[in-house]
């Protein structure tokens, strides 16, 4: 059955995956069940909190017994959509491609990596993880041969607008872009932006703000 509503904040989306990671690590320990309390302690919420996000998809658990760890796993595991199939490929080879590339955690997300594409001839051939890197001009029939449905763009800058057309006009729908730059695409398409970049500097910030408080 369908549980999730239309209308979630983009905050509660981007909690599940934390839910899912530690129900997962609960399951692995060998714990059946936990409570609101015992379960947003384990990540730093309020009870409060956990029950309002899973609220937003129906009823979970127990009062008096909790939720049941294994069941809540898989259920927010169907929210996310993680045992569906989506086929990827990687542009931009170079050492942050490559490092996606060889990330073991595509399968468990939901995400089978194809290919890995770049325009350096001297990467071509080379095989990454699982998969072999491919010329560029390569890229549009594979993604209609197999089937791709997500293009992560590991590009410069300077060429990720570039890719994303071709990408989009390949029929790619949904995006993971690491690149440092906003894309412009069209309305239906999804994009994921992960910058590096502004993470750092939010570190940065904290841990700026962390030695004032201190006295450093």
């Amino acid at each position: 059955m369908e549980k999730q509503k239309v209308n979630v904040s983009m905050a509660v989306i981007r909690r599940l995956p934390k839910y899912h990671r530690y129900l997962s690590e609960l399951v692995e320990k060998g714990v059946t069940r936990i409570s609101s309390k015992e379960f947003g302690r384990g990540l730093g919420l309020n009870a409060s909190q956990v029950r309002q996000d899973l609220n937003c998809f129906g009823g979970f658990g127990q009062q008096g017994y909790g939720y049941n760890v294994k069941e809540l796993r898989d259920e927010i595991a169907d929210i996310l959509g993680i045992h569906r199939e989506n086929n990827a490929i990687i542009v931009g080879a170079g050492n942050l491609g490559q490092a996606i590339a060889n990330y073991s955690g595509f399968r468990g997300s939901g995400f089978e990596l194809k290919g890995l594409f770049d325009l350096n001839p001297r990467l071509v051939g080379i095989r990454i993880g699982t998969v072999n890197i491919m010329d560029i001009d390569e890229m549009e029939d594979f993604i209609k041969k197999e089937n791709i449905n997500v293009g992560i763009i590991c590009t410069p800058k300077e060429a990720a607008q570039e890719t994303a057309e071709r990408l989009v006009n390949s029929g790619i729908k949904a995006i993971w872009n690491f690149a440092p730059t906003i894309l412009n695409v069209p309305d239906d398409v999804i994009v994921e932006n992960v910058h590096l970049n502004e993470s750092l500097r939010v570190l940065a910030y904290l841990i700026k703000e962390r030695e004032v408080q201190n006295g450093i």
